[in-house]
């Protein structure tokens, strides 16, 4: 749907709260925050700078945009207020709150995403938790003989703050590998089948005018993986839209064939191996953005 802005010129970057960007991601989620709104505010817009944190207290000032990198359901539920308002904001915070793995999982296991077999959990013992762990269990990796099957443990709300948020265990492990999780206070935890293959990481933005990856294990340094960039891109966005995400990244396997499965998606990654890039191309989608809309 179109939208025609009247007066556009207020700015307001939104900043993650530093829990959601553990280690290196604190200094590179907010390098890509900064490049964003300088190149905006050398296209004439003024702009505020405010915290997540910020977000519990008090609303952000009425602005024409707001770049959106808040990743909490908290700071999310404020924003949605204000999106119902009128505001327009990058990324939407119903898009935010989609990714989550509770409702990513929901989202993603029917229609035309291609996502593996993946179940929310409670973390402490129950019936839906010992039913969900006698299926892994049962199924294990397809494919794959006992002792090469593999279940991804991770946390059910936001995405990882900290290495141990995403597990790998043998389907007997489960018990011990949710009680751990469960010690730490986090309720919910994802149990995802391992896809064998390849990790692709991917960076995209929803006009297409953006799209990089490269493999996880060799780096962004390494030449570009043989791989159908066509599938890879369809996959991408047809996931982002999914969720109605404008900036994005994610993770994608190349499985058997070279077909890539989605294994994770998020709202506005850092885009550290391509910042500059990325950091124009999405200043230049922003600004069309608030000043006209365009279809996502």
């Amino acid at each position: 749907m179109s939208r025609i802005r009247a007066r556009v010129g207020h700015c307001v970057a939104l900043y993650r709260k530093p829990a959601y960007s553990p280690r290196q991601h604190l200094a590179n989620d907010t390098a890509i925050l900064d490049a964003v709104a300088a190149r905006l505010a050398r296209r004439g817009w003024r702009l505020t700078r405010w915290a997540e944190d910020d977000l519990v207290s008090a609303p952000p000032p009425p602005a024409d945009l707001y770049l959106n990198m808040c990743q909490g359901a908290r700071a999310s539920e404020r924003l949605l207020e204000l999106e119902r308002s009128g505001a327009t904001l990058i990324n939407s915070p119903l898009a935010v709150l989609r990714c989550h793995r509770h409702r990513l999982a929901a989202l993603l296991a029917h229609g035309d995403v291609e996502f593996p077999r993946t179940v929310i959990v409670p973390t402490r013992p129950s019936a839906a938790q010992a039913r969900a762990v006698a299926a892994f269990g049962a199924a294990g990796t397809a494919g794959a003989g006992t002792a090469d099957r593999v279940v991804w443990v991770k946390r059910g709300d936001v995405h990882a703050e900290r290495p141990s948020d995403v597990v790998r265990a043998r389907p007997e492990e489960l018990d011990v590998a949710l009680a751990g999780f469960a010690a730490r206070g986090i309720e919910l935890a994802a149990l995802q089948e391992h896809v064998p293959g390849p990790v692709i990481k991917f960076y995209g933005i929803a006009d297409r005018s953006f799209f990089r990856y490269y493999d996880a294990a060799a780096g962004p340094a390494a030449p570009a993986p043989a791989l159908d960039e066509r599938s890879l891109r369809s996959l991408a966005f047809r996931a982002a839209r999914r969720l109605g995400l404008l900036v994005f990244g994610g993770d994608a396997v190349l499985a058997a064939g070279g077909r890539p499965v989605l294994i994770d998606l998020n709202d506005w990654p850092s885009f550290a191996p391509f910042r500059e890039a990325a950091a124009a191309a999405i200043a230049r989608f922003a600004d069309r953005y608030a000043r006209a809309g365009v279809a996502a």
